[in-house]
């Protein structure tokens, strides 16, 4: 499994013109799931975003999880992470998962991290979405499980 994890200050997704989601401060996850991804793999990239270090303490250090800051996490899932272009112009996206695979691999990841506490909010899997945020930093991350 494939995340970029963006540090945000605000984040939403619309659907149709219909906000569908919205968080505060927290984390923006875009969730590509590839071939061959287990829900290991997925109980392993939640444990990961929901521990990872991005925020300030009070010294101004990134030292602290979302989880300890209190923040919220929205999860949007894109097949578009596995896209290839190495080869002509045309992306192939022939390694990421199929949807009958991504998807409860997708609602995995999101019940692990909230499983942990944590406020989580989805986009809507498979749906043309509009994914508006404002990065705070910027802080963007890209985090892989092990098999990558």
């Amino acid at each position: 499994m494939r995340a970029v994890v963006q540090r945000v200050s605000q984040a939403a997704v619309d659907v149709g013109g219909e906000r569908v989601a919205q968080i505060g401060r927290g984390l923006l996850v875009l969730l590509g799931v590839g071939q061959g991804d287990t829900e290991a793999d997925a109980r392993y990239l939640a444990d990961k975003v929901a521990g990872l270090r991005i925020f300030a303490d009070e010294g101004g250090k990134m030292n602290l999880s979302v989880e300890e800051i209190g923040g919220e996490v929205l999860v949007v899932s894109q097949f578009t992470l596995y896209g290839d272009t190495r080869k002509g112009r045309r992306p192939n996206f022939t390694s990421s998962a199929p949807p009958e695979v991504a998807l409860p691999l997708y609602q995995l990841f999101v019940k692990a991290l909230a499983a942990r506490g944590l406020p989580v909010q989805e986009g809507r899997f498979g749906e043309m979405m509009a994914v508006s945020l404002i990065n705070d930093g910027p802080v963007t991350l890209i985090v892989e499980s092990p098999s990558r």
